[in-house]
C-alpha cells in the first residue's frame, strides 16, 4: 500500500512540529518556557534534565519525517507520531486533574496536540485496523 497525499501531510506536520518544539527546547529552554511562563532559572541540573527531552522529541520528530520519503521507515513513523501525540496531550490531561488549570499557553499546546493527533488517525485509520503483516512468519526462527 503506497503513501497517500495525506498521510505525508499529517507526518509532515506532527514531524515538523516535534523537531521544532525540540529544537527550540535544546537551544533556548528559558525562551521557550518563558512562553508558557515559567522561569527556568540557572540551575545546570535543571536545564539538563529540560534540554534531555526536548533532543529526544526533535529525534522523534526526524524519525516522522523519514516515513514521508523511506517506505521502509513508515510503521516507525506512525507509531513514534501517534505516541508522542497521544501521550504529550494524555500527560497534560493528568496534570489538569491533579494540579489543577495550567496557563492559557498550556492549555493552547494541548489543543494543538490533540489535533494533531486527530490528524493523524485520521490519516491512518486504515492502516492502524488491519491485520499487521508479519515480515518473519515465513521464516520461523529455530
Amino acid at each position: 500500500m503506497s503513501t497517500t497525499l495525506f498521510e505525508k501531510v499529517a507526518l509532515g506536520v506532527s514531524g515538523l512540529t516535534a523537531l521544532a518544539i525540540g529544537g527550540f527546547i535544546v537551544s533556548a529552554p528559558h525562551a521557550f518556557y518563558a512562553s508558557y511562563g515559567i522561569a527556568l532559572g540557572r540551575n545546570a541540573s535543571l536545564l539538563s534534565e529540560i534540554r534531555a527531552p526536548g533532543a529526544g522529541l526533535a529525534g522523534f520528530g526526524i524519525l516522522m519525517l523519514l516515513g514521508i520519503w523511506r517506505r521502509a521507515f513508515l510503521p516507525v513513523s506512525v507509531a513514534v507520531a501517534l505516541t508522542v501525540f497521544l501521550a504529550f496531550p494524555a500527560g497534560r490531561l493528568v496534570g489538569l486533574v491533579l494540579d489543577g488549570m495550567p496557563s492559557g499557553s498550556v492549555i493552547a499546546a494541548l489543543v494543538v496536540e490533540i489535533a494533531i493527533a486527530a490528524l493523524l488517525i485520521a490519516a491512518f485509520r486504515r492502516r492502524l485496523w488491519q491485520p499487521a503483516s508479519l515480515p518473519f512468519a515465513a521464516h520461523p526462527m529455530r
